[in-house]
């Protein structure tokens, strides 16, 4: 058995993990892109995949799936297993994938997207399937998804290699959701592991808890109010967006009495995100109680009244003259999360240089993005390039790591520590230096000699 990273070695993208099963045959887990400082200019596959017999997507952020048409080029003609919800999710994220970073035209699209759909094997959760017919027997390898709490139908990935007494189980832990956040239930940690790959992304972080996050969201949103301000907040379109709309739902409702949390505007301007939150409606059932709770109350946390949806190109750029002119409050959801591109861009090119702006930033910000400049020299009083012009930064920028979708340390800490039987060997991945180094000494003082802990090269 032999593991080979192919991303999210030198930073949080391109997560892509191949697992050689039989001296023969491995499957992939993950193909996603690169963003930020780690992207390049081809996408194209550089690894040999004569032996790739299947895939196994974790979850449908672009950064584990980017790449799967780039697969197909490169002559891919296995199985891609996934959950239930992320199979309806995946041909969205890759269609809206092609059509900014690949073709527009529509023939290609569609031919890509019909070899996917024949490609998908949706399954439920906790259930055993057999990964494609072994050339040496017996069968050596079957998986299962587990719930990851990080996104609708995101899923850590068991793998049994071999027969007993020999069998090994392979976690790979994709990306894992944090404790207590809106919608999903927190990850549970595996029974046992014999090898762990997991992610690291906030490996030297703890986030802010829920009651914290929810009070700072409101103050800055109550400024807003007070001066008639754009709030804009940067977000992932599955998941992320989902999360905001069910908090502030929360806020607005707990708020209902105050004509001005009732006239304010929500405004999600993401076609994209607009699909996934139909498809968190249609997945209700992988809903936490809380959120199914309020569902039996009467209440819609992701259809409520002060929540406008933007479509078309035409309607987004009307929004912007819109919010330029008026004198009321406004929040504005738009991918992309990192900044790297979509409709957030034109309303930072826009209203960053305004005072009364306010920037949210809710999710983790990548090396080389335009988030990540934003969020380090907006507070000096600094100046980003966008679009190739110079926009001076006086808009307010605030960071409310508590809504990130990715567990902390003490949850990466936790679903190793659950585990009954621990790992052998633990791989760390898909964080920045600091973060993977800092989780590697966390594993190391409380797990001891028992476990061997690598960063993942």
């Amino acid at each position: 058995m032999n593991i080979t990273h192919h991303g999210a070695v030198n930073g949080v993208t391109g997560s892509c993990h191949q697992l050689d099963y039989t001296s023969t045959e491995s499957v992939l887990i993950d193909c996603g892109i690169f963003q930020g400082e780690d992207a390049g200019p081809d996408l194209a596959i550089d690894f040999d995949i004569s032996t790739v017999t299947a895939l196994i997507v974790t979850h449908c952020h672009i950064d584990h799936v980017g790449r799967i048409p780039y697969l197909f080029a490169a002559g891919f003609s296995g199985p891609i297993f996934t959950s239930k919800a992320s199979a309806s999710l995946l041909p969205l994220v890759i269609e809206d994938a092609l059509k900014v970073g690949v073709t527009r035209d529509q023939k290609i699209i569609d031919a890509c997207l019909s070899l996917l759909e024949k490609r998908i094997v949706a399954v439920e959760f906790n259930q055993w399937f057999e990964l494609p017919g072994s050339n040496e027997l017996p069968p050596l390898t079957k998986a299962r998804f587990q719930r990851a709490g990080h996104i609708l139908g995101s899923a850590y990935v068991e793998v049994d290699v071999g027969v007993k007494p020999n069998l090994q189980r392979v976690v790979f832990s994709g990306d894992l959701g944090a404790p207590y956040t809106p919608l999903l239930p927190s990850p549970k940690a595996p029974y046992k592991a014999d090898v762990l790959v997991i992610e690291s992304t906030y490996g030297d972080k703890n986030h802010q808890g829920r009651k914290e996050r929810t009070s700072t969201l409101k103050k800055v949103i109550e400024k807003a109010v007070a001066d008639s301000g754009v709030v804009l907040v940067p977000a992932f379109s599955i998941g992320r967006t989902q999360e905001l709309l069910y908090e502030l739902e929360q806020i607005i409702h707990n708020a209902r009495k105050n004509p001005s949390w009732q006239s304010i505007n929500v405004i999600v301007d993401s076609p994209m995100a607009a699909n996934f939150t139909s498809k968190y409606r249609e997945f209700k059932s992988l809903w936490d109680d809380e959120a199914k709770k309020r569902l039996a109350n009467g209440r819609h946390p992701l259809d409520f009244r002060q929540l406008h949806t933007v479509d078309s190109h035409k309607e987004h750029l009307a929004v912007i003259e819109y919010l330029s002119k008026r004198d009321e409050a406004a929040i504005v959801i738009a991918a992309s999360g990192m900044c790297t591109g979509g409709r957030i861009v034109n309303y930072l090119s826009r209203f960053l240089s305004d005072k009364t702006t306010d920037i949210i930033f809710v999710g983790y910000q990548g090396r080389g993005t335009l988030g990540r400049d934003i969020q380090t020299y907006g507070p000096r009083g600094g100046y980003v390039h966008i679009n190739d012009s110079k926009v001076t930064i006086r808009a307010k920028i605030h960071t409310i790591s508590g809504y990130s979708a990715h567990a902390d340390q003490k949850g990466l800490v936790k679903f190793v520590t659950g585990m009954r039987k621990k790992p052998a060997l633990i791989k760390i991945v898909h964080g920045d230096e600091q973060a993977k180094q800092a989780l590697a000494q966390k594993y190391k003082a409380i797990l001891g000699n028992a476990t061997s802990v690598e960063i993942a090269k």
